[in-house]
């Protein structure tokens, strides 16, 4: 261990070495990022994927879906994410899965898996858990493998992690930022990656249907408990109308979180046949339990879940009283 190497956090250090020697012993391997991937599993995963590519270390990166968030395909090696499993791997890694249940898939239960994830509802299922619920993103604790092992960081690899760090965090404005965080990315910056460049790739790219459909969801905003707890929807109509994705409308649920009297905000849409619902907080209020009374998790101020019912209305009633009952 590199005596410059400070790292306050909830993972054996010596599962950094461990995993490493997994990965150094595999013929070939499966990263895994969840379902309905954000920047922080696409990222963390495409960091550890030009890792193995530059040392030719045989892999596929995995998602259940072929449908990824294209804001990304700026990341090197993002055009190599397929959803065609391999018929062989000795050697699981999974990114930013709180659970087995976010990869959409079984793995075989006899093939080590590395569990690298910052959820607090986290239930440690890997061989090797690097799982610390304090830190920023699932990319941070990627950079530490990397520096605990002393391995080179390259641009590329640079450019994903700031990608992952910056969004998960919210462009750095998330309680679990600390001034560890910030010299992760002043040392990203120095391996390569442009802020000013990421931000404009991330931020500036939107389709005009977003904002097409963007006015649809906040017109579907109430208010309730004097204006502390709002929930906001998407039709899938107004998709069709607009020719906007899902991932189109993510946005509105920063703007309401945004409003001063909002304490709680509960977001309902339709993902792949499914209610898929992510509930934000500020405060104390732990949304976290409340997604896993419905089989989901997440962070103290960020979770989310699925319900196997199409009726957005039936699926923010029973979340909303779920809310009001925590929140008074």
């Amino acid at each position: 261990m590199k005596k410059d190497f400070i790292v306050n956090n909830k993972i054996n250090m010596s599962d950094f070495a461990k995993a490493l020697e997994l990965i150094e012993k595999s013929r070939y391997i499966l990263i895994i990022t969840h379902v309905n991937p954000d920047a922080d599993s696409i990222s963390s995963a495409l960091a550890l994927s030009n890792l193995l590519y530059e040392n030719k270390i045989k892999h596929k990166v995995f998602n259940v879906s072929s449908d990824l968030p294209q804001n990304l395909d700026f990341i090197s090696r993002f055009d190599k994410i397929t959803d065609q499993l391999p018929s062989f791997y000795d050697l699981v890694i999974s990114v930013d899965c709180g659970s087995k249940k976010r990869f959409g898939f079984n793995v075989d239960e006899n093939i080590p898996l590395i569990n690298f994830d910052h959820h607090a509802s986290n239930d440690k299922f890997g061989d090797i858990n690097l799982v610390d619920h304090f830190k920023s993103s699932t990319a941070e604790i990627v950079y530490d493998f990397f520096k605990f092992n002393g391995l080179y960081i390259t641009k590329n690899t640079a450019t994903a992690l700031y990608v992952g760090i910056y969004d998960d965090s919210l462009a750095f404005s998330l309680g679990r930022c600390d001034e560890l965080t910030f010299d992760k990315v002043n040392h990203l910056v120095e391996f390569g990656a442009n802020p000013s460049e990421i931000a404009n790739k991330l931020k500036r790219r939107d389709s005009l249907a977003k904002y097409r459909v963007l006015p649809k969801v906040l017109e579907s905003l109430e208010l309730h408990r004097e204006g502390e707890v709002a929930t906001i929807y998407v039709r899938n109509e107004w998709l069709d109308q607009t020719g906007a994705h899902t991932r189109d409308c993510e946005d509105a649920l920063d703007m309401i979180m945004s409003m001063k009297i909002v304490r709680v905000t509960i977001f309902v849409r339709i993902v792949n046949g499914s209610s898929r619902v992510s509930i934000r907080s500020k405060g104390k209020i732990n949304v976290a339990k409340i997604a896993a009374i419905f089989g989901g998790g997440g962070h103290i101020n960020a979770a989310g879940f699925t319900v196997d019912s199409l009726d957005v209305d039936e699926v923010r009633n029973l979340v909303l009283k779920e809310v009001l009952e925590k929140a008074k």
